[in-house]
């Protein structure tokens, strides 16, 4: 973790500072110190991989929360009239994000998207506040590999007359997720990619 006495995460400096790359470098190392890991696994996709990256565990950290929604803020589109994501680890994503636009005087709601129809009440598959048709939505996930899990959100959204055309990651694979989302017609933007996690990583690990 971040030690608390490194000047670039001083409260006064980095929790109120505008500038993106002080907020940037500091969220890349909290990715590399608490969510990326090398070994052998198996991804939600099926594909093995020689790496992971457990993107709740800064999704869910104080500091990562509020560096994630700041940044991902200043990327939104002016005329965005909500973020969105599918369950389970584009929620906190969305929700911080929701509160700190908020805060900017900016407020923009959130919305989840269920992995499966709930079986009781409305039965929906898109919570939170309803909004007028052709509202423009933008999607936000943790860590894109081929794109399908945030096209699912997609797909639900323009089912429910909701614009979408923009997808925001985390962190991209640069495992096909792109290429996907340009096929359907929309932008795709990402605050790091692997390459860069990679390299950081690296870094950081020579310095133990």
């Amino acid at each position: 973790m971040i030690k608390k006495n490194d000047d670039s995460t001083k409260q006064g400096v980095w929790t109120i500072t505008s500038d993106m790359n002080i907020l940037r470098k500091n969220l890349l190392d909290l990715f590399c110190q608490l969510a990326y890991r090398d070994g052998d696994f198996v991804l939600s996709s099926g594909q093995k991989s020689s790496y992971y990256i457990n993107g709740k565990q800064v999704t869910l950290h104080a500091e990562g929360a509020l560096l994630i929604s700041r940044l991902l803020l200043s990327l939104l589109p002016i005329n965005t009239d909500a973020v969105a994501g599918l369950e389970l680890g584009a929620v906190p994503i969305v929700s911080s994000v929701s509160v700190i636009s908020a805060l900017e005087n900016r407020p923009i709601p959130g919305l989840i998207i269920r992995k499966e129809v709930k079986e009781h009440g409305t039965k929906a598959y898109i919570e939170g506040p309803t909004l007028p048709s052709w509202s423009r939505v933008v999607v936000l996930e943790d860590v894109v590999t081929t794109g399908k899990s945030a096209m699912r959100a997609v797909n639900h959204l323009r089912d429910s007359c909701y614009v979408v055309d923009t997808v925001i990651s985390l962190i991209d694979r640069k495992q096909g997720g792109k290429d996907l989302y340009q096929s359907k017609g929309l932008d795709f933007f990402a605050l790091f990619d692997i390459e860069e996690i990679k390299e950081r990583y690296k870094e950081l690990e020579n310095f133990k």
